[in-house]
């Protein structure tokens, strides 16, 4: 009988995301033969991960936490919002959101940390849970801000459970004046993010990229005017301030909370009742799926298929 070695269970759990012991007696059973093993687990059904990694995990949840002065977000995915409300995929975005803290946005690092309470990686974690729920599941991406002095507030919008919603936010304030007071402002300040949707703080902040494609579209339109080429560039950066920072720069946006004054007026309006002067250094905003093509299901082609497929078998 051929030796099982550690590195072929490994090997074998990666190429078909099924439990470690489920592997191993794979393994013995087929005398050590990797391509006997795999097509044991698949008739045995556990082979479940491997089957399901290429179907778009587009729900999940967003999970964040904040100790006062740091704090952390994570978007896990699953395929259906169903498996989004089973109580043991919560427990475990919040226990993966407990470690985001020490990895500072790397992903990778994430999933490479050992989940609490067992000897596994999260990474193992994960597969082995889609194993056992039976969905594709993973952890997409993850942030971190921190201070040294004042305060990291958080947001979730359409909560779930604790830490757990839709919309996960974070901004962090500089600030050292009274903890309570900014860190309620500071939760107003996240949810104006939840629901404004600001793309950077200021102007100096936004990507390149998108500046120059607003500021192409409006001179385009600007030139169609027939007017000269100086008034033409006050014209494109008029509209430039007004039209598009104005509505992208967190601090250029209009509170929401009060509808009138903008939010660096209202951070300053805030810095009575803190009792010290306040500087937003950052924010970050996770929306569940966002950015994830989602494939469109044709119910009727769907069906027309499913029963051609009938016929024929």
């Amino acid at each position: 009988m051929s030796t099982i070695t550690a590195a072929m269970v490994k090997d074998l759990r990666e190429k078909t995301g099924a439990g470690m012991m489920d592997c191993k007696t794979a393994l013995t059973e087929t005398n050590g033969d990797m391509d006997a093993a795999i097509e044991w687990l698949r008739k045995k059904g556990l082979s479940k991960a491997a089957k399901k990694s290429d179907r778009i995990a587009a729900q999940g949840l967003i999970g964040v936490m904040s100790t006062v002065k740091s704090g952390a977000v994570v978007e896990v995915n699953s395929e259906t919002d169903f498996v989004a409300r089973n109580p043991q995929f919560q427990e475990m975005v919040q226990k993966i959101v407990s470690l985001a803290p020490g990895v500072n946005g790397d992903v990778a690092k994430l999933l490479a940390a050992t989940y609490p309470g067992t000897s596994n990686t999260v990474e193992t974690t994960v597969k082995d849970a889609i194993a056992t729920i039976g969905e594709n599941m993973g952890v997409r991406r993850t942030g971190a801000l921190s201070v040294k002095e004042g305060v990291v507030a958080d947001y979730v919008h359409n909560k779930a459970a604790d830490g757990l919603g839709k919309i996960g936010v974070l901004v962090a304030l500089e600030c050292a004046g009274d903890t309570d007071s900014l860190m309620a402002f500071g939760r107003q300040v996240a949810m104006h993010v939840a629901a404004a949707k600001p793309l950077a703080l200021t102007s100096a902040d936004l990507d390149p990229a998108a500046v120059e494609k607003e500021r192409a579209f409006y001179t385009e339109q600007a030139l169609a005017s027939g007017k000269p080429k100086d008034i033409v560039d006050k014209m494109v950066e008029g509209r430039l301030k007004k039209e598009f920072f104005q509505q992208a720069c967190l601090l250029s946006q209009v509170f929401v909370l009060d509808g009138k004054a903008s939010v660096e007026e209202a951070t300053k309006a805030a810095e009575k009742e803190v009792g010290a002067p306040i500087k937003i250094t950052g924010f970050l905003r996770y929306e569940l799926g966002e950015g994830i093509e989602k494939k469109e299901e044709d119910f009727a082609a769907e069906v027309a298929k499913t029963v051609a497929a009938s016929k024929g078998g």
